[in-house]
């Protein structure tokens, strides 16, 4: 009893660390403006950006992350999942649908650019590919997450806690389940979405880490094959200085230069 006990205290912790945070589903008031910066990504600032955090997230989380964008001149939001992401991933993502008509009402925007942490790069994408968010966004950028899903779902079920111990969201990010294949099947990238992944080897909730990558002509970056020494997990990567050179280079579509000493 206390070994099936302690079981689900693993699985529940798991499920909490595949997040990221986001912000609340109200209708966003515009950030204060952010200072001229002095460096050649000010200019990018036209598209207002969402940070997208993913199962269990808070909000605050994502700051460290919205600060750096902001000091970069962009106007900056961050959307928490319904439900901390807890439950259906389609209907996060119809959720999702109208915050982004929300924030380009508030602030003019005819497109915003989504930085997307772990679950929300797939609430994301299935806002891109199945609702018809392609002519509303103009780059996609997502931070572990796993696209092909991940072995540390189905490991929940190994510990002897059933399917997922119950968590929709956990159940629709294993390998191999109905919402992945559906969201895989055909073009991986659709519309004139710039798509970019970033992924880690470090990252102990995609593994295999491969699986944070698309297709279909997405520019996917494994820090490592820049920057051997860099170590980032998981949720890292949205803390890391050098994961943030990529994902500032990213929103410029500008070549994949990491700075390996970046902080």
């Amino acid at each position: 009893m206390l070994l099936r006990k302690t079981a689900l205290v693993l699985a529940l912790a798991t499920a909490a660390l595949l997040a990221s945070t986001a912000t609340a589903t109200a209708a966003p008031a515009d950030p204060a403006p952010a200072p001229v910066a002095a460096n050649p990504f000010a200019a990018a600032a036209a598209n207002p950006v969402i940070v997208v955090g993913g199962l269990s997230g808070v909000a605050v989380a994502y700051e460290p992350i919205a600060a750096r964008l902001r000091a970069d001149g962009y106007r900056t939001f961050i959307y928490q999942l319904p439900g901390l992401g807890l439950g259906d991933i389609p209907t996060s993502a119809r959720a999702f649908a109208t915050y982004v008509n929300q924030v380009r009402a508030s602030t003019g925007a005819a497109t915003v650019d989504l930085v997307a942490h772990s679950e929300g790069g797939l609430v994301s994408r299935y806002y891109l590919k199945r609702l018809g968010g392609t002519g509303a966004v103009g780059r996609y950028v997502s931070l572990g997450t796993p696209q092909y899903g991940t072995y540390v779902a189905n490991i929940v079920a190994f510990l002897g806690l059933g399917n997922c111990a119950g968590v929709v969201a956990c159940q629709q990010m294993t390998i191999g389940s109905a919402f992945l294949a559906d969201l895989n099947a055909g073009d991986d990238t659709p519309g004139a979405v710039r798509y970019t992944t970033i992924r880690t080897l470090q990252d102990e909730l995609v593994r295999p880490t491969g699986n944070a990558a698309v297709n279909d002509g997405a520019t996917n970056v494994l820090i490592q094959a820049y920057c051997p020494l860099r170590v980032v997990g998981h949720l890292g990567l949205v803390l890391d200085g050098t994961a943030y050179t990529i994902v500032r280079g990213a929103l410029v579509d500008g070549p994949v230069r990491p700075n390996c000493l970046a902080l």
